[in-house]
């Protein structure tokens, strides 16, 4: 029996950023289900710290990441964690309204965005069609992140702070016993006083093996394609384009385009594949509002992305058992949120309440508590 203070279950970016907060408080087990870490979710994802996101909640904890993202603790990292990039969210005439919207609720913002219009737009992003693009808003603080960089920063202190990483250590028994925690999987046991649940997808399967109710998380598939540009187009120094209505994307990623029809199609949690249908979707739609003709897809793929009903993240102890902490649901804000959600989980897992600089954002643990699904009959 290996002995830790805490057992983290999911070596995605939600359990490294979890398990890095916690190691410089204590023992630290991390057990991740696959043979790489970070093989579904955050291993697929086309991150972007953008502060657009419609939930003031997330809005927060994006802004609230950006300094350690910025300035990451002395060997964190040996390459920058972000990367200029800048973010243009387009819209066609008849969603204007949708952009007056994203600038009515980032006006309080130090991040800036601007309102420009279609001439400003297509200098930014030649490509775009003038017919599509009625309007713009402009995030020029958008960066893109260097998602295996950060998520690997994450896992290295847990290692340097005495912790462990194991893979291939899918947790098969989860039980409560002399006030710790007991995990088994297939040739190892742990125990621990508190297990932190941070298996994304599976998040409610990791409930249901230690005998608890889920919190209905839904996984959602997003399909992700990588093509070349036309030879008249130079993407490289484009912002990310996203549509206003996020039914679509674009990037420039390592001299090709990266593209996503945005979707997000209920899924059991599994090892997604991009679908055809949505890879079409992607194609048609991308082709109607900018000239990207799609001759040839060099690489196509899909990851969960997993949400509460609410769509906010799901932090905080189950309020049926003793020391089963939740960190889940964490969507497609998981990586750009990360540093401050780490902090917030080991902050909450020591009984040390909101932190106060997310506290003064105006988070609040019952906001983010499991226990706001708990509380309903099932």
């Amino acid at each position: 029996m290996d002995t830790y203070d805490f057992i983290v279950v999911g070596g995605g970016i939600a359990g490294a950023s979890a398990g890095f907060a916690l190691a410089e408080h204590g023992a630290v087990a991390v057990l991740e289900r696959e043979e790489q870490v970070g093989y579904h979710a955050t291993g697929r994802s086309a991150a972007l710290f953008t502060a657009a996101n419609s939930a003031l909640t997330v809005r927060g904890l994006t802004l609230a990441s950006k300094d350690f993202l910025v300035n990451p603790p002395a060997g964190f990292s040996g390459t920058p964690l972000l990367q200029p990039r800048g973010a243009l969210f387009i819209g066609r005439p008849d969603q204007q309204g949708l952009l007056d919207e994203l600038i009515a609720r980032t006006s309080a913002l130090a991040h800036a965005f601007h309102r420009i219009d279609t001439a400003q737009a297509k200098a930014m992003v030649p490509v775009l069609r003038e017919e599509y693009v009625a309007g713009a808003v402009y995030e020029p603080h958008s960066m893109g992140i260097e998602v295996h960089a950060l998520h690997q920063g994450f896992l290295r202190g847990i290692k340097r702070h005495g912790g462990a990483v194991f893979t291939g250590a899918e947790v098969r028994l989860l039980k409560r016993e002399s006030r710790r925690w007991l995990a088994r999987t297939a040739t190892r046991s742990f125990a621990a006083p508190v297990v932190i649940n941070a298996g994304g997808a599976w998040a409610d399967r990791i409930a249901a093996i230690a005998e608890l109710r889920p919190v209905n998380l839904q996984p959602m598939r997003r399909t992700v394609v990588l093509f070349d540009p036309p030879p008249t187009a130079d993407p490289r120094g484009w912002p990310a384009v996203l549509d206003i209505g996020e039914q679509f994307y674009f990037k420039p990623e390592s001299g090709k385009i990266l593209a996503s029809p945005a979707d997000e199609t209920p899924m059991e949690p599994c090892d997604a594949y991009a679908d055809e249908l949505d890879i079409a979707l992607a194609i048609d739609r991308i082709n109607a509002a900018a000239d990207l003709p799609v001759r040839h897809i060099t690489k196509r793929w899909a990851g969960l992305r997993t949400f509460a009903p609410d769509r906010l993240p799901v932090v905080g102890y189950d309020p049926e058992v003793e020391g089963f902490f939740w960190f889940a649901g964490q969507g497609g804000f998981g990586i750009h949120t990360s540093a401050a959600m780490g902090r917030l989980c080991a902050s909450l897992v020591l009984g040390r309440g909101m932190p106060s600089g997310l506290a003064a954002l105006g988070l609040s643990e019952a906001q983010l508590s499991p226990a706001r699904f708990k509380s309903r009959p099932q």
